[in-house]
């Protein structure tokens, strides 16, 4: 009973600064009341505003039975902190585990996951270790020992290739939405399959496509021929085999999501791709959702080529608007698979939209949207093009028919 009664006694609230590498070299054991973990090691790439990216996840569990309020984030390679977080940038970063909702306060016996986001300048050499330093505030304990430091969550950056692809359309003023690597609706998806936890749309976007007047759509909003993007011809980013194509779903009616869209029906009519090219031995996959039905062009165990039109713009699935979902990703399902980021081998960058809440009313409204047209378009090779810019993407150069 004495033992059970210590145990409960570092359960509740435990005052430390803690250091595991330190405390492992003398022999120490301290008790840790929030653990960090790195589960995804992130993958370094270059994004469309000429910098390198890392994107992951800091899995932060709160092994205590009172609440923990996170102050600050350091993110150390070595002893040097190359990314700051304070508690307005972790408000918006910390999500309980099932949540959508961001919070800075991690409760009792809860686990969470902290999106983290460096970036590097161009030619910056990517660390070859991270880990992370944290205070934080444990509103239950004694004033004394209410403030909290400790580190952990090694990680080793993976140091590796990207999938170079080629564009999944063709033309211009297409809006990369909810794209890589601060937005929310994709990239901090994270969602349970098969008894794990996984992140597939980690790197996702929606293109979505302006109008000469700068509109998502012209006309009655319900209307699926109003927007832009509507039917336009969707292209196999690179030489691959079909391995799953879903047609015969149903168009959506545009402006709100509809209701009781099953896991297996919310991709809508879509197209997995497995990759000829693997990544340092592993296939990849490419993944391309909501097609119009009746569109696919391409059937499980075809092999396609890059710039082959695979499919029409639709609006089916779990969808509000017509719009191509693709993502990049370790399995052959859009969701129990994780992410990857790759990268466009050609495209033009011509304005750039502020924030997802214009992108957001200008679809609500079907008023032009704001952006800031860029006094010369920016040619932009092998990148990843990121959140909320406008792009043209060059004509392809078709193979005609699938072959078996």
């Amino acid at each position: 009973m004495r033992v059970m009664e210590v145990v409960r006694s570092l359960i509740v609230i435990v005052p430390l600064s803690f250091c595991p590498v330190a405390s492992a070299a003398r022999g120490a054991e301290n008790p840790t009341p929030l653990i960090l973990s790195v589960r995804d090691a992130p993958v370094s790439f270059a994004g469309s505003d000429g910098n390198l990216h890392l994107v992951y996840e800091l899995w932060l569990f709160n092994f205590s039975s009172g609440d923990i309020t996170l102050e600050t984030l350091d993110v150390l390679n070595g002893r040097d902190a190359i990314a700051t977080l304070g508690p307005a940038d972790i408000a918006t970063r910390l999500q309980p585990a099932g949540l959508r909702d961001a919070t800075r306060t991690l409760a009792k016996s809860t686990h969470g996951l902290l999106f983290v986001h460096i970036t590097l300048p161009a030619g910056a050499t990517v660390p070859r270790h991270l880990s992370h330093r944290i205070t934080a505030f444990v509103a239950a304990a004694p004033a004394a020992f209410q403030h909290l430091s400790l580190s952990g969550g090694e990680t080793a950056p993976a140091h590796r290739n990207v999938t170079v692809l080629r564009p999944p359309l063709a033309g211009k003023k297409y809006v990369s939405a909810d794209s890589c690597c601060d937005s929310s609706r994709h990239m901090r998806a994270a969602i349970g399959v098969n008894n794990r936890v996984w992140l597939a749309q980690r790197y996702a976007v929606d293109w979505e496509q302006l109008n000469a007047d700068d509109q998502i759509y012209s006309g009655p909003r319900e209307k699926l021929e109003s927007y832009t993007i509507f039917g336009k011809p969707i292209l196999a980013v690179s030489d691959a085999m079909v391995v799953s194509a879903i047609d015969g779903l149903p168009e959506q009616i545009p402006g709100n999501y509809p209701a009781g869209i099953s896991l297996d029906q919310a991709d809508g009519n879509s197209v997995i791709l497995r990759l000829n090219d693997p990544v340092d031995g592993v296939h990849v996959y490419a993944m391309y959702a909501h097609m119009q039905p009746g569109s696919v062009r391409v059937h499980v165990g075809d092999r396609v080529r890059a710039g082959q039109v695979i499919g029409l713009v639709g609006n089916t699935g779990n969808s509000v608007a017509p719009h191509l979902h693709f993502q990049l990703m370790t399995e052959a399902s859009s969701f129990a698979s994780n992410g990857l980021p790759y990268a466009i081998d050609s495209f033009d960058v011509t304005a750039q939209i502020p924030n997802t809440s214009a992108f957001d009313e200008a679809e609500a409204n079907g008023t032009p949207i704001l952006h800031r047209e860029l006094p010369n378009a920016k040619h932009v090779t092998k990148a990843l093009p990121l959140d909320q810019f406008v792009i043209s993407f060059p004509e392809p150069h078709e193979s005609t028919s699938p072959s078996r």
